[in-house]
């Protein structure tokens, strides 16, 4: 009964919570008066309807802030500061600094600014609890830093530390993570796995590898949660067992223990989960009351989103909370079964992944089928390689490190199995719901066969395999260019890849494409080649092409150094070099000679089947003017619409259609005079920042 009222709470409080992040603070005024007056009939109504209420009040406060600091104006152009660092940098991730002092012509004055993000690169690594000097150019770029938002972005040209981290909580748990990062070696995989494990720092992981621990449903494993909670207050005990194990004292040690191990993982919404309900079982432990996990569970969510109520929304919350709650609702769904240890781990599994099935949908779209067997067969590796990179960690001995590695090599080759099995959309989930109905009482079964039928008919008539015609589809990649040809003997060139791999891996998983016969790097700059990281490894490719630039840059080098290792023939492109790709015909117009601008050097190609396509990189005016006389019948506008394209080619070039491959920037992209230059043609424009994928057949004119 207390379980059923604190899920209830919880509950309440997360409807509030939610409604107050949606409809701002009046409406959530409106709202609580009202439902205050309606709860009044029951004793049991008014607590809910209070418990809702308060939530309204958290999520509006959440929704208050949010809103508060991404509309606040900053100094913009170059800028010099004093703040504390809140959230770390990473790979491709800037800190967050929250400003205490702005330096100005009249000397320093204290400035309560709103949160900046700061790099992704400052030249030294800036940790939580610091307090940091910063000069840089700032720009007023409102986003979002870990769900955390901010009011804009800091390009650092000098950066000093001038305060550690001060508290207990801080120093110690800075001191515990700069120990994982000294012990283990995050530019190996495994062992960047492992340090996934232990503090949930998946900055050594590539985003390909943390992708397929995601399809394979093993992300959890690098989220830190419960068990990892539970392993770390087993060794908090063991290293403070000289203060005694009185409730009240292990209560105290307990709490101290979880507020470090917050901050070694830094606070990620599925620890502060675990660590919540441990805590409530320690405290009510301490007072003498006995309380269960659903107890735990309801207080745990319930505090938090009274506390924070931006967590409503938040994904890891979500899947936190729900796997949780499978976990205890299923766990004796194979009780009596022999081995226990084996059916218990299954249980929880399967439970767990389908609690959070309706999540993964609205948030990803496609479920991991097998997630439970990838799941069996990696919580004992991970537990092994936890525990060892823990003993690691603790005694620096070689030895452990060794094996918590090739533990944690074992997970990943499973992820990079498990990746590659069926991911189950809305009607694949339905399928297989519908399938275990049919082994339900005959009452069920009627419904579910019917059911089954409308979901298989919806799978079958789903649209698969290669066009009917030779296709070209552009990628919403946003910031970036990544183009598909396709032909209908299932040949497929890729052309730039943007700059995320894990949006580009989603665009070819959403087109079913496999192998890669051409894959083209226009040029070096990251929002055309940044996408391709991993995917020589990745999928079959058949020959790379790529400009003959004395200045690649970084991405392109190593891409260019993985197909060579992978002896993948490349091509230094020249004009005339001609690749078949089934019935469509690519050949090189570009670049005509060496420039000194990479963008000028991109590959320009000519894709001729029925109809014309023109891609033609990032080239500028320069550029352009040196290209033959051209009418294709689609043109892909060059450099996202930048305003670096000469406007007297662009209205010679067009054809009956233009497509820009744009996302949210603060280039100024696509520019107001390309836009008119287009307008002014009459073609017709296709954006992909504002349609998503773009797709015109080739085939007949």
């Amino acid at each position: 009964m207390a379980g059923r009222w604190a899920l209830a709470a919880a509950g309440a409080v997360w409807i509030g919570a939610w409604l107050g992040l949606h409809i701002g603070p009046v409406a959530s005024i409106a709202v609580g008066l009202t439902a205050l007056l309606v709860a009044v009939r029951s004793v049991s109504t008014a607590v809910l309807m209070a418990l809702v209420v308060a939530g309204l009040i958290s999520g509006a406060c959440a929704a208050d802030r949010i809103s508060a600091t991404m509309a606040a104006e900053i100094p913009t152009g170059t800028i010099e500061f004093v703040g504390a660092v809140t959230e770390d940098d990473g790979p491709q991730r800037p800190a967050v600094v929250q400003p205490e002092a702005l330096r100005t012509p009249d000397g320093w004055r204290s400035w309560s600014g709103p949160p900046l993000g700061v790099g992704p690169e400052p030249g030294i690594p800036l940790v939580a609890g610091q307090r940091v000097r910063i000069a840089g150019d700032a720009r007023q770029v409102p986003g979002r830093i870990r769900g955390d938002p901010i009011a804009g972005r800091v390009t650092v040209t000098d950066a000093e530390v001038i305060g550690t981290a001060g508290g207990p909580f801080f120093v110690i748990g800075n001191a515990v993570r700069d120990r994982v990062r000294s012990v283990l070696d995050t530019a190996s995989r495994s062992e960047a796995l492992v340090a996934g494990f232990l503090i949930g720092d998946t900055s050594g992981l590539s985003p390909r590898d943390l992708d397929a621990l995601r399809r394979s449903g093993l992300t959890h494993f690098v989220a830190v949660s419960g068990s990892n909670v539970a392993l770390f207050l087993a060794a908090w005990w063991v290293v403070t067992a000289f203060v005694g194990i009185g409730p009240k004292r292990r209560f105290a040690v307990g709490v101290l223990g979880l507020g470090i191990f917050v901050v070694v993982t830094r606070w990620e919404a599925s620890v502060l989960r675990a660590a919540l309900m441990a805590a409530t079982v320690l405290g009510a432990a301490a007072g003498g009351v006995a309380v269960d996990a659903w107890v735990a569970i309801g207080v745990a969510a319930a505090v938090l989103l009274l506390a924070s109520g931006q967590l409503a929304t938040d994904v890891g919350f979500q899947l936190s909370v729900a796997a949780t709650i499978g976990i205890l609702s299923g766990s004796g769904i194979f009780a009596g079964r022999k081995p226990r240890a084996l059916w218990a781990t299954l249980g929880a599994a399967v439970a767990a992944q389908v609690a959070v099935v309706p999540v993964l949908l609205v948030h990803f779209g496609t479920v991991p089928l097998m997630s439970p067997v990838a799941n069996l067969f990696s919580a004992p590796l991970v537990t092994g390689a936890t525990v060892t990179g823990s003993l690691a960690v603790v005694v620096g001995w070689a030895p452990a490190v060794a094996v918590s590695s090739a533990l944690a090599g074992a997970v990943l080759t499973i992820a990079d199995i498990a990746a590659r099995w069926p991911q189950l959309g809305p009607a694949g989930v339905a399928v297989t719901a519908c399938g275990a109905l049919l082994i339900r009482p005959r009452r069920t079964r009627s419904a579910a066969v019917a059911a089954l039928a409308i979901a298989i008919g919806v799978a079958v008539l789903a649209p698969r395999g290669p066009p009917n015609e030779p296709q070209v589809t552009f990628l919403d990649v946003g910031q970036g260019d990544a183009v598909l040809l396709l032909d209908p003997s299932g040949k497929v060139a890729l052309v730039d890849g943007g700059r995320d791999p894990l949006i580009l891996i989603e665009g070819l998983r959403r087109h079913h494409i496999g192998r890669i016969d051409l894959l083209v790097a226009t040029h070096g700059d990251a929002d055309h080649v940044g996408g391709f990281e991993g995917i020589i490894d990745d999928r079959a490719i058949g020959r790379l092409w790529v400009p003959d630039h004395p200045d690649p840059g970084p991405e392109l080098e190593s891409l260019i150094a993985a197909a060579e290792a992978s002896d993948v023939p490349i091509d230094r492109v020249a004009p005339g070099i001609a690749y078949t790709l089934g019935a469509l015909d690519v050949e090189a117009l570009g670049p005509a000679r060496r420039y000194a601008e990479r963008n000028d050097g991109s590959i320009v190609l000519w894709v001729s089947a029925g109809q014309t396509l023109l891609l033609p990189g990032d080239i500028g005016a320069i550029a352009q003017r040196e290209l033959p006389v051209l009418d294709p019948d689609i043109l892909l506008v060059p450099h996202h619409g930048s305003a670096s394209t000469d406007t007297s080619w662009l209205s010679e070039t067009v054809g009956r259609s233009a497509v820009i491959s744009v996302g949210t920037n603060t280039y100024g992209h696509p520019a107001p005079e390309i836009q008119k230059v287009l307008a002014d043609a009459g073609v017709d424009v296709h954006v992909t920042m504002e349609i998503g994928d773009i797709s015109f057949g080739l085939g007949v004119p």
